[in-house]
């Protein structure tokens, strides 16, 4: 009887141990299966270039005249003047030729990245969709130590979204 008790709870392990030693070949086999499902969806997903903001000082000017509201003597304009010390420099530049309503419109998806813990108040102010308020919080949490601050902090006021949408024109 003795032997019966010592078997049973050892019987019941050497089980539980085999259902689990054949568990993770099947995780993994599943585990591979979607990592190449999600492969294959990243390599058919198209890169939409209008949801990315282009460095003015680096985009060539087939990239530049693709964006609306630059024709391509503005482009090649813009990729003369490169690189551009600052965003005011490049505001100038499109100021050249556009209103200043075009060249916001234009700020929004060609830009120069403003260095967070350098940038002056008018280069703030370029980023498109800043407020005031925005603009005494960028000022205010500097030195900024890397990016995760600037989530952190900037987070507080707004959205993730926009946090996101901010990073496109910031720098450290």
């Amino acid at each position: 009887m003795r032997t019966l008790t010592l078997l049973a709870p050892l019987a019941a392990s050497a089980l539980a141990l085999a259902a689990c030693s054949e568990a993770p070949d099947a995780t993994a086999d599943q585990t591979v299966a979607a990592d190449d499902t999600a492969a294959d969806a990243d390599a058919i997903e198209p890169v939409d270039s209008q949801s990315t903001v282009l460095d003015a000082s680096a985009a060539t000017e087939s990239e530049l005249a693709a964006v609306d509201g630059i024709s391509p003597e503005l482009a090649a304009a813009i990729v003369a003047g490169q690189p551009y010390d600052n965003v005011v420099d490049f505001n100038a530049k499109l100021k050249e030729t556009l209103s200043d309503d075009q060249a916001k419109a234009v700020l929004e998806k060609v830009f120069v990245p403003i260095n967070l813990n350098t940038a002056s108040e008018e280069e703030i102010r370029l980023v498109p969709g800043m407020t005031d308020k925005m603009v005494h919080e960028f000022e205010e949490y500097r030195p900024y130590a890397d990016l995760t601050v600037f989530d952190r902090e900037i987070g507080k006021y707004v959205d993730e979204a926009e946090v996101a949408r901010f990073r496109q024109y910031v720098t450290l």
